[in-house]
């Protein structure tokens, strides 16, 4: 029987690899039988990504998103891809009286324009297969709720809703989707790092309709489903998997 969420065959770049989410997407779409080139700045922590993944043919490749120069070099040693998942990101916290434009810079530098000039230099080197996918990771921050002292952070999101329809719109012609995933809190090592007690995670957890935190493999798995032909007629949209947190 055929499995229209199967990734088998499909070359896959998945950024911030070496961690939380994007960790998670690496996997679960290795075991869904992609071959994942895995994009990050610690060799280390993708090295522990890739002794956790499915039987592939894994690449590992060490970048600095943020550096065009470094954008340039990674792009030239891509092959083809059929997918791209933008989840290296940063989520600084910045009262708004206090942000100051190098904050803002820096935020936008690493979670708007390392994707959308990647996504770009990806393109006009005709790297993308045709169909392909590209999916970004973005947040509730900005495009549903506002968090407290997170101006930057949730603009930078904000400003990838925009960018995701845009780029639907003019890569449609050459069969490239873009879409997004905007999640809810995600229980990634930062909850167990110490920040937090179990009560104010519990706390946390009654304030969304499914009582819970969402795990990575959450948004992992709305991934594979925009990487698949399963999704071959959606385009420009933005899938949001917070728990029901936002309907509240």
């Amino acid at each position: 029987m055929s499995n229209p969420f199967s990734l088998k065959g499909k070359s896959i770049m998945v950024t911030g690899a070496s961690s939380g989410i994007g960790r998670s997407i690496a996997i679960e779409c290795s075991h869904m039988g992609a071959d994942i080139i895995m994009v990050a700045r610690n060799q280390s922590r993708l090295e522990e990504t890739l002794s956790m993944m499915g039987e592939g043919n894994h690449v590992m490749i060490l970048t600095h998103l943020e550096i065009e120069e470094e954008l340039d070099n990674l792009v030239e040693n891509i092959t083809s891809l059929d997918g791209v998942v933008h989840c290296a990101g940063i989520a600084p916290h910045h009262p708004f009286k206090f942000v100051s434009r190098s904050k803002f810079e820096e935020t936008f530098a690493v979670n708007f324009f390392a994707p959308a000039l990647l996504s770009q230099k990806l393109v006009k080197k005709k790297k993308m297969s045709k169909p392909s996918s590209i999916v970004f990771i973005s947040s509730i921050s900005g495009n549903c709720i506002a968090a407290s002292a997170s101006t930057a952070y949730c603009s930078s999101k904000a400003a990838i809703g925009g960018l995701v329809k845009s780029m639907a719109v003019d890569l449609a012609s050459q069969g490239i989707r873009v879409n997004s995933i905007s999640p809810g809190a995600i229980r990634t090592a930062i909850f167990d790092s110490g920040q937090f007690s179990e009560e104010d995670i519990k706390a946390e957890e009654q304030r969304y309709l499914l009582k819970r935190l969402g795990k990575p493999e959450d948004i992992a798995y709305a991934a594979i489903y925009l990487l698949s032909d399963a999704s071959s007629w959606t385009t420009g949209s933005n899938i949001v998997v917070d728990g029901g947190y936002t309907v509240l």
